[in-house]
This record gives structure tokens, sequence and C-alpha cells, in this order.
């Protein structure tokens, strides 16, 4: 069996973000899902962008926010994910490189551009993400290699890269090679409309290929359509070895068998932009997780990063998540 050589290895829609604040009134207007996320063409994409205020570009993507975040708590990771050989694609590579994240996904050279995720946040701190996917859609089961993900103990996958055949593909090659080399698997659900969209085929995933299951409250209840958490949680625990479960200011539950752990959320003054919240978390539980902790400590490391991550705007820490874990876990 290799060497691990990383904590943990994500996969995911390789996308830069558009950050806007914006109100109520306009997202009625275009006829937005407030709080969901929605795929848009190009043209849909632009003209949306083009009736917004002031905005500020970021690098972004799920998973990619979930490694990152990771890169700050100081887990060794990497990154698998599509881009364009263009300007942002060129931007996205940079970024996720000089958080001293592995990145080696060969960038397309013709068809759509990088991907782009504009996220229009209200006075509530609730996003709305409009997603023209671009280039994501050409990552296929070609740019899985199995020597990175034998080589890392955890393979992390967004449930917003279901959408395209090929990726689906690609996942289930690299939960294949993960698992053969005793390897764990782990997904987030990442949205309900996700959810909604996919729910047998992430029903099977969950009882069949992932070990770490990530999701929220209103996910988990759309994934086994149940009109109450508790239901889902007994359903969830029948399907894989770990669930996380987030809900929002009550916290977060942990669940593993006959192991249940339910964890207070950390305080914040402020929520200012819950982008990258559920991604955050992950993070720092998959830290937690990977470096030996209990599920009890990983959830309340997750709750740490998440917290300081939804008092900016932004989807990735403004601080050092290592640092900030020091402080509030001794």
């Amino acid at each position: 069996m290799p060497a691990t050589r990383y904590d943990v290895i994500g996969i995911g829609n390789a996308i830069v973000d558009v950050l806007v604040h914006t109100g109520d009134d306009f997202l009625n207007s275009e006829g937005l899902i407030k709080g969901a996320m929605s795929l848009v063409d190009a043209e849909r994409s632009a003209d949306l962008y083009s009736k917004c205020g002031p905005a500020i570009e970021c690098s972004g993507g799920s998973a990619a926010n979930t490694i990152a975040a990771l890169a700050s708590l100081g887990s060794t990771s990497a990154y698998i994910g599509k881009v364009r050989d263009d300007q942002l694609g060129t931007v996205f590579g940079h970024d996720i490189r000089a958080l001293g994240i592995d990145f080696d996904t060969a960038p397309a050279s013709d068809g759509p551009a990088t991907a782009t995720c504009l996220v229009l946040v209200t006075d509530d701190a609730e996003r709305t993400m409009q997603t023209y996917l671009g280039a994501c859609v050409g990552l296929g089961p070609e740019d899985i290699d199995e020597d990175y993900i034998s080589a890392a103990d955890v393979t992390y996958m967004e449930g917003y890269l279901w959408d395209p055949e090929a990726a689906k593909e690609a996942f289930l090659k690299a939960a294949k090679i993960a698992h053969r080399f005793d390897r764990q698997v782990s997904l987030s659900l990442s949205d309900p409309f996700c959810v909604d969209r996919h729910r047998d085929e992430f029903r099977d995933l969950v009882k069949n290929h992932v070990d770490i299951l990530f999701a929220n409250e209103e996910e988990i209840m759309s994934l086994y359509q149940v009109e109450n958490f508790d239901t889902a949680l007994q359903a969830v625990r029948e399907d894989c070895k770990i669930a996380a479960l987030t809900r929002s200011e009550k916290g977060s539950v942990v669940v593993a068998g006959d192991e249940v752990h339910v964890v207070d959320a950390e305080p914040v003054e402020k929520v200012v932009d819950t982008t990258g919240a559920g991604d955050a978390y992950a993070a720092g539980f998959l830290h937690g997780l990977t470096k030996g902790h209990d599920l009890a400590v990983a959830a309340r490391m997750g709750g740490i990063a998440s917290a300081e991550v939804i008092a900016h705007m932004g989807a990735r820490p403004e601080v050092s998540l290592a640092e900030l874990l020091s402080q509030r876990l001794g």
C-alpha cells in the first residue's frame, strides 16, 4: 500500500466566485429562489452580473473551499477540478497552489470558459447562487490519478459535482480506488435542490460508496423524504459509517452507529455571509478526524471553522484556522 501523502484530497467544481450585496427585491424581480443554487448558462450569468452593483471576485467552489480551509488548519491536501486555460483559470490555479495545496489537473485548452458563481448576499446573510459551470463539465475519469487518490486518507467530493455524467464517472472511479487501498470516501450533499435532482443516486452513493457524509438539516430530510430531523438521523445511521449533520444556530449532530454527539454552535458576534459555512465545517471535521480526534472534538473543530467563515464576506478563512483552534480548544 502506498504511503499516505495527503490528509484529504478534494474533487469538485473549480469555480471563481463573484460576491455581490443585493436585496430581496432584486431576487424577486429576477425570479430567483432565495437561498438556493441554480445552474445558469453563460448568457444568463452575464445578464445578472450586468445588473448588479460592485462585486468581489475570489476563487471558490465548494470542495475547493473545504480544501482551502483544511490548508489553513494545517492539513496536507490536494485538489482535482477542471478550469480553462483562460485568465480566471489562471487565477484559480494560482490561488489554490498559493495555499500549499497540490493542484495538477490539466486545464482545458478549448471549450467553455472557467466556471463562475454569482453569489447574491442579502442583508440577512443568506446567499443565493447562480452558477455557470463552464469548464467544470469537462472533468472526467481521465482526470482521476490512482497515485493521487491512494495517497490520501480521505477523498472528499461535493454533491454539486453530480450534474455532469463524466464527473459522476470520475467520482465513482475515485471512490473505488480509495476503497481498494483501504482509504475513506466522503460526500457533501451540498444543497437541497441538488438532493432533489439526484435523490435516488445520492441514496445509492451514501449506502454503497460513502463512509463520511456531510449534510445540513434540510438536505438530510430531503434525502430521505421525511418531515423531521430525528427521522432522517435514524435513517442515515443505517447507511454510512459517519454522518455529520449541521443545524445552523443549533450546532451539529454526529452519528456513527450507536454513537451520537450533539455539539453546540460556536458563538458569532454577527453573521455576515453564510457562503461556505458547510464547506468550512467539513474542513474542521475532517481535520479532526484525520488527526485522530474523537467525533465530538472533530465536530467542535468544524463549528469553529464555520463560525470564522460566516463572520465575513467570502467562503474562505481570513485568519489562520490553526491558530483559532489553538485559542478555542487550548
